[in-house]
């Protein structure tokens, strides 16, 4: 593995910390009078669940899937492997999956597709970050935070082979 740099700084932590108030805003309106299941998928999305959570006024619970697409790659292999399945079923409970970031959308494609086999109330995507231009499927999240361009990003969660993820900000990574 060749070293790893950040390059710069994309979202600062002001930033995401205003868009993740705004998201919770927004969702705790739209599921006002229902309890909500927030489906977080590890490890990438923790940091963005902790503080989406937080900001979400309706009851909410919470579960945990972990599915590889990448390995130590920086490109999604489009091959999708469940390594940790939800604890709880979501059998007409309205459901939210919270997602770090959306690049070929094929590993979220794969999940929904899963999850909506189990007969939630309703399944909807927020995502922190989104990656139009990379899509490889037609797949679109209901809530977002960002749109970015096509570099490589680390930082509030997200990861270049396990490093980074402590980072307040969301940074480009360079060589």
């Amino acid at each position: 593995m060749s070293h790893k740099t950040v390059k710069r700084v994309l979202l600062d932590r002001d930033a995401i910390r205003e868009k993740v108030a705004e998201l919770g805003a927004q969702i705790s309106r739209d599921y006002a009078g229902e309890k909500l299941l927030l489906i977080c998928v590890l490890k990438g999305a923790v940091v963005f669940l902790a503080d989406l959570m937080r900001a979400i006024t309706v009851p909410v619970e919470i579960d945990f899937m972990a599915v590889s697409s990448y390995g130590a790659a920086t490109e999604s292999s489009g091959i999708v492997r469940i390594l940790k399945d939800l604890d709880c079923s979501i059998d007409n409970k309205h459901c939210l999956i919270v997602e770090d970031i959306i690049d070929s959308g094929l590993t979220l494609k794969y999940l929904k597709e899963n999850l909506l086999a189990r007969k939630p109330a309703s399944l909807r995507i927020v995502t922190l970050l989104d990656k139009p231009e990379r899509r490889q499927v037609d797949i679109a999240p209901d809530y977002c935070g960002f749109q970015i361009p096509d570099e490589f990003v680390v930082g509030y969660g997200l990861d270049f082979s396990e490093q980074y993820r402590s980072l307040p900000d969301i940074c480009v990574l360079g060589e």
